[in-house]
């Protein structure tokens, strides 16, 4: 991928001079970068991934690296944000096949299926990320346990007007996050 990258941004430019700029952003920020995240996460294959993922960030956005008052800080805090995510996503992984393993073998869902599974799950908790702990627990009761209102509204000790308004809540969180570009 650090090859890709680096191609990638010492390339000359063809329309674009800010992707020069990128490339030496690159070659200044990168080494220090990786060995900052390898410090945080103690492994090398996740550093030089998330380094890769938060220079792609900075392509993607197309950023110019000269509006940039102090790189190091904001390449460590996007990089801070990927690393979160990664450990997020792999809470959620592991939470995922624990209670697989609980099913009889037959009900077993296949290797693609358990991946396309464990996407979803990253994107509902990517959606409903930021609301209040009780609204994702009665929205994740309802659409993952297939729990109805009354139900929710007994094992939490709520209203069902209440699930009803936290269910309003977490499916427009989870529209907006779908329409959001």
């Amino acid at each position: 991928m650090r090859e890709i990258l680096t191609n990638i941004w010492k390339s000359p430019p063809v329309h674009s001079p800010p992707s020069s700029k990128l490339g030496f952003f690159f070659s200044d920020h990168h080494r220090w970068l990786l060995q900052h995240i390898n410090r945080q996460v103690h492994n090398h294959a996740d550093a030089e991934d998330t380094v890769a993922d938060t220079f792609c960030q900075l392509l993607v956005a197309r950023v110019d690296p000269d509006s940039i008052e102090q790189p190091r800080a904001y390449l460590s805090t996007i990089a801070r944000r990927l690393v979160f995510d990664r450990h997020r996503r792999r809470k959620l992984e592991l939470a995922y096949l624990e209670r697989l393993s609980t099913l009889p073998e037959a009900l077993a869902p296949s290797p693609e299926e358990q991946l396309q599974l464990i996407e979803a799950l990253v994107a509902i908790d990517r959606a409903i990320d930021g609301l209040p702990l009780i609204v994702k627990t009665t929205f994740l009761y309802s659409q993952l346990d297939g729990l109805s209102y009354v139900a929710i509204a007994q094992k939490l000790g709520l209203s069902e007007r209440t699930v009803s308004r936290y269910m309003k809540q977490a499916l427009l969180q989870c529209y907006l996050c779908e329409v959001a570009p």
